[in-house]
Order: C-alpha cells, then structure tokens, then sequence
C-alpha cells in the first residue's frame, strides 16, 4: 500500500476513536442527568439522522473538493459538538453535532480509497479500514468506559499543569476534554491526507437539482443486481450492528451483573471479533468472490440467539467474538463490491452518500424499534430473540434474492448463446 494509504487510516482511526468513546460518555451524562433508559438508544437516533437528512448534499460535497479538505471540516464539526457538551448543552443534542460531521466525512473516508488504489486493491484496503475502525471501537469503548470510572477519573482531575488552570473540575469535563484531544489529532492527520488529483465537480447550489440526483443514483444502484444484493446487506448490517451495542449493554447488566464501564467494555470484544473477520476476509476473498459470503449473515443472527442461553464469562467472551468475527467476515466484500459498483456506476462521493443515507435509515429504524420495546418493558431475552431471527430471516430473503438474479442472467445468457 502507499505511504498515503496509512495517512488516511490514521485520521479515520482518530476520528472513530472519538466517536466511540463519545458515545460511553453521553450514555454516562444521562445517566447523570437521571434521564429516561429509552434515551440511550436515542443517542444513536440522533447520531445518525443527518446522515439520512443529508444524504443527497454530502455525497455532492464530497466530491465538489480535495477529500482531505472535506475530511478536515467535517472533523472541525465534530468538536463543536463535543465542546457543546462540554459546555453543558444536553447530550442528545451535541452528539447530534457530532453526527453532523460524521454524516459529511463519510463520503470522503470511503471516497478516497476509489480515487486513491486500483479496485484490485479495495477489498484489501476495506480489510485494513474495517480492521482498524474496529481496533478504534474497542478501543473507544474501553477509553470512555475508563473515563468515566470515579477512581481512574479523580486520578486524572488531581493532574494539574503548573501555572495552568484547565478549567476542568468534574468527571463529564475531563472525560470530554480527552475525546476533544482525539478529534483534535484526527484534524492533524486530516491535512497530510494525499491529493489524489481526480477533477472535482462544481458544487450545484440548486437543493432541488441534488435531491433529484441523489434519487437518480439511489435508484441507479438498487437496479443494479450486484449493486442491491451488497447494498441490502450493508444496509442490514449497519442497523443491526448499532442496535447490537445497546442489547450488549443492556444484557451484560441484566445477564451479567455489569456496570456500564464493565459491559461497554464486552463492545469491545465484539469489536475484537469483527477485526479478526475482517482480517480473514481480505486474506482470502476476492472481489470476484464477494457474493459467496451472503450466508455467514444468516449464520450471524442464529449466533447472536445463542447469547439468551449464556451467562458464564467463559462462555460470553468466545460468543461475542465468534458474533463478530462472522459479522466482519461478510461485510468487509460487500462494502468492496459495494464501492466499486458505486463508482463505476456514479462516482466515490455519490455512491457513498447513497450507501450512508440506507444504511443509516435502517440504523434509524432499528434503533427506533428498539427504543420502542424497551419503553413497551419487553425483557431483553425476548428483544435479543426477535432481533436474531430478524436478522437471519432478512438475510434470508437476500439470499434468494441473489439467487433469483443469478438465474435470471443465467437465462439471458443461454438465451444469446442459442440465438433465440
């Protein structure tokens, strides 16, 4: 890979590590704040809604300049998000800021890798940014479960720089001032991301002119029969990994008898699963070969039912990895395939903004389902139970809707071959 290649994972593994521990941080503050449970959830509602909101602009504007630039703004609003919690706005609201930037910088992050390597080298490279993305999860996860343990935390707050007054005087401050220190070396990294020289297009001030375009491309890749085989996936994958994080927390507390700093901590080890999958995958599947990992997704559902029949650490640990290890395995050639059929079809920004704006949706939809039976006081046996068989049947139904495509071809094929 070039030297320029680690350049853009730095600044993505950054930019995530924040991200993530972040969100340990937010749950904590409305905890703190003796907010409703079913507001948890709600982090990641609003999180993801720009991308959603936003999808037929960002995509546009990615494309519109240089992707270190667009990555370097979208970043510089990621910390007025964190500095407005800081400041004391409510969490729900300034992780929405947060979202706000990752919405933007998306389309850049997976953009570039297009622009920037030949398409043999894709599946490769979304190995190395789903791994390292991941290796940002964990270790998210387990920086913002420390920074909001009380011991660790007064550690850290009785640490003052002589002739300095930080300003700094509770746990939420100092936990929130070391994401800003992350989000702040991100933007370092963001600069020295290469110019991969590809012509930009003018940014189009008409709104309506976008969404009319953004929705042409939408419906461009769900035509496509490999485009909408990946992008169902992808889309399906996204939704139920955001959902998973909370059925963790919520399973370790019920199940376990874990803290939040505990249980944010078994996130992490999905994430050690899913890298080690992702790893695999970009060992040994081709771009060729990407359709041939649909039913490890079927799989994926009926491992993750096994956790309502699970209450041993022993046991915990080796099924959430196997949880994410299958999860990482797929998804990585499909997010392949995906990029490559995207910018074949309408370019690395657009792709990618259509791509967010699905997956994203189902991000909204199943967190919103699982707000729902969490304020319905459903038990967390039965919303793991209907999350897996969700999962595998959905993923099902893909399957069959691949196979369909491919005898579909199949035919026309044998139709041009005899003539008729």
């Amino acid at each position: 890979m070039p030297f320029g290649f680690y350049i853009i994972m730095a600044a993505q593994f950054f930019s995530a590590l924040a991200d993530n521990a972040l969100l340990i941080v937010a749950i904590s503050a409305l905890r703190d704040m003796q907010a409703p449970p079913a507001y948890e959830p709600l982090l990641k509602t609003f999180f993801t809604v720009s991308y959603v909101v936003l999808a037929a602009f960002v995509g546009a504007f990615a494309d519109s300049m240089p992707k270190w630039r667009v990555m370097f703004i979208s970043n510089a609003i990621k910390i007025i998000g964190c500095g407005l919690m800081f400041f004391s706005v409510h969490p729900l609201f300034a992780y929405a800021i947060v979202g706000l930037g990752a919405a933007a910088y998306s389309p850049a992050k997976y953009g570039i890798l297009t622009e920037y390597l030949p398409h043999r080298l894709l599946v490769v490279a979304n190995g190395w940014i789903e791994g390292l993305t991941v290796g940002a999860i964990i270790l998210g996860v387990v920086v913002g479960g420390t920074l909001i343990q009380p011991a660790f935390a007064q550690h850290l707050l009785a640490f003052d720089l002589p002739l300095v007054d930080s300003g700094i005087d509770t746990i939420s401050e100092m936990s929130l001032g070391v994401v800003g220190v992350f989000y702040l070396l991100a933007s370092i990294f963001n600069l020295y991301v290469p110019d991969t020289g590809v012509d930009h297009k003018v940014l189009h001030k008409n709104p309506v002119y976008l969404v009319r375009e953004f929705a042409h491309c939408l419906v461009l890749l769900w035509r496509d029969r490999l485009g909408q085989v990946s992008l169902a996936v992808t889309t399906l994958f996204w939704g139920a990994g955001a959902t998973l994080q909370f059925i963790v927390i919520k399973w370790a507390e019920e199940a376990l008898n874990l803290d939040l700093s505990q249980s944010s901590m078994l996130q992490g080890v999905v994430a050690i699963g899913v890298a080690i999958g992702a790893v695999a995958a970009a060992k040994t599947i081709t771009l060729r070969k990407s359709l041939k990992v649909i039913p490890l997704g079927i799989a994926m559902g009926l491992i993750v039912l096994v956790m309502n029949f699970v209450q041993d650490m022993w046991l915990v640990i080796p099924l959430l990895i196997a949880v994410g290890a299958v999860s990482g395995y797929f998804v990585v050639p499909m997010n392949a395939l995906l990029q490559h059929r995207g910018h074949i079809l309408m370019g690395a920004g657009h792709s990618i903004a259509v791509q967010n704006f699905n997956e994203n949706l189902s991000i909204l939809v199943m967190t919103g389902l699982y707000f729902l039976m969490v304020e319905a006081e459903l038990s967390i046996y039965s919303v793991i139970t209907l999350f897996a068989l969700f999962v595998s049947a959905s993923m099902l139904l893909v399957k069959r809707r691949h196979e369909a495509n491919q005898r579909a071809y199949d035919d026309v094929i044998h139709l041009d071959d005899t003539g008729h």
